[in-house]
């Protein structure tokens, strides 16, 4: 399937398509989401939508990969600014913890999850546009970073899944799986700050 163009290259109308369509999505997930429902959210005619989306499998794949793309570029868009390893990493791992946790977050892992065994081309690219996004992004700060000597790492592409499932430790399963309803920032500090002190013991000088 091809992907949709980039997010700042859409038009006002396809914008507008897609944020009632995320809406709808989020609300009644994709078996319960009518071509119809995204209409009326989105306040166009069907005809309309239809000139730019041929069906609903193509209008979800294409909510998934923008927003995942667009959070994905928001948590991992590393900056130094002469910070140690230590903070940079924290600032991070406390981005994608609070993002984990998110109401919009969960609803999005529970779709793709729920339709990937139906539509694989949907978990391709939900993977694609958010954690392997993410994932690159790491590997490319660890390569910086060894490079420097903070790090000493062999496998930067092992180090960056393993940092990234560091950050899903207790919290986010307790919420995917709905055990959990409510989180407190000092939950996701203490998350945060566990997946950055256990990396930095096994990968720090």
């Amino acid at each position: 399937m091809e992907s949709l163009q980039p997010f700042a290259t859409q038009t006002p109308k396809v914008h507008q398509i897609l944020n009632g369509a995320k809406q709808v999505f989020l609300e009644l997930g994709y078996e319960g989401t009518s071509v119809e429902a995204i209409a009326r959210r989105a306040k166009v005619s069907k005809g309309t939508l239809y000139n730019y989306f041929p069906d609903k499998r193509a209008l979800f794949t294409a909510v998934v990969e923008g927003e995942c793309h667009e959070q994905a570029q928001r948590i991992f868009q590393i900056e130094r600014n002469g910070e140690a390893i230590a903070t940079v990493l924290y600032q991070i791992a406390l981005n994608y913890v609070t993002f984990l946790v998110s109401p919009f977050a969960q609803s999005m892992f529970r779709i793709a999850i729920a339709e990937a065994q139906r539509f694989p081309a949907l978990g391709h690219t939900f993977y694609r546009s958010g954690p392997e996004l993410g994932t690159h992004r790491l590997i490319q700060f660890f390569n910086e970073a060894v490079a420097r000597g903070e790090l000493v790492i062999d496998n930067p592409e092992l180090a960056a899944h393993q940092f990234i499932e560091l950050c899903k430790a207790d919290l986010f399963y307790k919420c995917l799986l709905s055990v959990k309803s409510q989180v407190s920032p000092s939950e996701i500090e203490r998350i945060a700050s566990g997946a950055v002190e256990t990396f930095l013991k096994a990968f720090g000088r």
